[in-house]
């Protein structure tokens, strides 16, 4: 999208209708910014100058307490939501009320969003103590012994699979949902559909793991029955957004790319219903039941 005004200041986040500003500090930040640029047309008919809406991407540290943690670069939106699900795929909290308190504060190079844990829930962490520095939330980045790969407990209940018509519902709204990524065209999406197929919850971020964990976080915050409904993402299927999709508990995975090896085996393990390279006339499901309408 080529304009010729400055970008609206998006949030990255939708929830049943609603599209909210960022709850943190003093006013929701902006996480698109206008940048002047050139269109050339490749038949070699002339160019256009213009205004073009930017991604913003910030470097957000982290903290534990006083305990640095990780080093995320993110989209600057639902950072609570982010620090509640990154904790609870991270294995650093088990409940949402493990997470005690948050705030962000500026920094000359970004963002620290502090985190107040529950006591027992810190002195766990401080036992585990580890450091990444990630690139967009690469998921492993910084581990220096595979045993500390971070993995989901155990397998899942078993569970009903979502309906074909309940995934195209899905697919068929979501593009008209992901705000910030009409206006930038470079952000990820997580959303989290009903056993109707209906988006009551999504959350967008320049980085996959990053819109996972806000989603994540927000709906472990508003109680939200994994059991009840699927997750769907506008990105490839790897191994890190299964065991995220492990730990809150859901069922039904839906990418709209194909999913890695890991990330098949990962699915079969916890008994994840994954469906890959999801369209509106066609879908692949990689492992459990077939989604159907009968």
């Amino acid at each position: 999208m080529l304009v010729g005004t400055t970008t609206r200041g998006k949030t990255g986040s939708m929830d049943a209708n609603l599209s909210n500003a960022a709850a943190i500090g003093p006013g929701p930040r902006v996480t698109a910014v206008p940048v002047p640029v050139t269109r050339e047309r490749l038949d070699g008919t002339g160019a256009e100058a213009g205004i073009r809406p930017v991604a913003v991407e910030v470097a957000v540290n982290v903290v534990y307490g006083t305990v640095p943690y990780a080093v995320m670069m993110m989209t600057p939106a639902d950072l609570e939501d982010f620090a509640v699900g990154f904790s609870l795929t991270e294995g650093v909290i088990q409940a949402r009320a493990d997470v005690r308190g948050t705030r962000v504060e500026d920094d000359p190079d970004g963002l620290r969003l502090v985190v107040n844990l529950a006591a027992d829930r810190f002195h766990t962490l401080l036992a585990r103590r580890r450091s990444m520095s990630g690139r967009t939330s690469c998921g492993v980045c910084g581990i220096e012994d595979l045993a500390a790969v971070p993995r989901a407990p155990q397998r899942l209940r078993d569970h009903a699979a979502a309906s074909t018509s309940a995934i195209r519902r899905a697919l068929d709204d979501l593009p008209g949902l992901q705000m910030l990524n009409q206006d930038t065209g470079a952000v990820h999406a997580a959303a989290w559909a009903g056993p109707d197929g209906a988006i009551t919850c999504l959350r967008e971020d320049v980085g996959r793991h990053n819109a996972l964990d806000k989603l994540v976080g927000a709906l472990l915050t508003r109680g939200v029955d994994p059991s009840g409904g699927f997750l769907l993402v506008t990105s490839r299927c790897s191994y890190e957004m299964v065991e995220k999709a492990a730990a809150l508990g859901a069922g039904t995975l839906v990418a709209i790319s194909a999913p890695t090896s890991l990330g098949v085996e990962r699915a079969r393990h916890h008994g994840i219903t994954l469906v890959g390279l999801a369209r509106k006339d066609t879908m692949t499901v990689f492992t459990g039941p077939a989604p159907s309408d009968g």
